[in-house]
């Protein structure tokens, strides 16, 4: 990470979050020296990015491939009606760089897959998984684990969502928490944009923390929450001694 000044323009955007306690000057500086990564920018990548963007990160770089459809909307809040049947990615860089200028987006027009999910962790500091499918997530998840980069690992499904923060050799990675991938998964399923939105916001508050080193992250713990009835619990996970991805470390 190399780290630049701040310039006044951006005390001045940042002005009251660097008043919070613990934070200052020297955490919006490393946010602004951070590069992170976001897999997918659907309805968890979408409302995610844009609060990085808001809380002044200094880069993204985005994968996520396909074309805007109708049923992205929804949800996707850097997609929009006049995007339909164009490149997502190329929606989300206008989107980004209408609200912060100033930020650095990097997109990239595919998926995470296992060939090139090494590249891409090796670019960033933090790593964002809003993936649905397990294959892109576990992908991630060992480049994480190898590359020595934290993971905030966001999911959500109809009515109910869960974050969990990963700090490879401190806490238990995803494989520890899922050891297979799970077979009734799905790519298409039960969704409100509300839902997505707040994992995503949870997501990014990890990352904040995470980097500037302000309170108490989810490092072993499960947040799970059930809108149905507002309910939320902190669920403790803890390291598979026999995780075939961070047994060794």
């Amino acid at each position: 990470m190399t780290s630049r000044p701040l310039t006044d323009e951006q005390k001045a955007i940042y002005e009251w979050q660097m008043t919070v306690a613990g934070f200052g000057q020297d955490g919006q500086q490393k946010l602004a020296n951070t590069t992170a990564l976001i897999s997918r920018c659907g309805g968890l990548g979408s409302p995610l990015a844009y609060s990085l963007a808001a809380a002044g990160f200094g880069k993204l770089i985005i994968a996520h491939g396909g074309n805007v459809k109708h049923s992205d909307l929804n949800r996707q809040i850097l997609m929009t009606d006049a995007s339909l049947g164009t490149a997502r990615i190329e929606s989300i860089k206008k989107k980004l760089h209408e609200f912060n200028p100033r930020m650095e987006v990097e997109g990239i027009a595919s998926n995470i897959t296992e060939e090139n999910a090494g590249e891409l962790v090796s670019k960033a500091d933090i790593v964002f998984d809003c993936a649905p499918l397990f294959t892109e997530r576990f992908a991630l998840n060992r480049q994480c684990v190898e590359q020595n980069k934290p993971m905030i690992e966001a999911a959500m499904h109809s009515l109910e969502g869960q974050v969990m923060t990963i700090i490879p050799g401190q806490s238990a990675c995803l494989a520890c928490l899922y050891p297979e991938d799970p077979p009734h998964w799905k790519r298409q399923f039960p969704v409100f944009g509300a839902v997505s939105a707040l994992a995503a916001q949870i997501a990014a508050m990890e990352g904040i923390k995470v980097i500037s080193g302000i309170g108490e992250t989810l490092a072993g713990t499960l947040l799970y929450y059930d809108t149905a009835d507002m309910s939320f619990q902190k669920i403790a996970v803890k390291r598979n001694p026999n995780c075939p991805v961070c047994s060794n470390i």
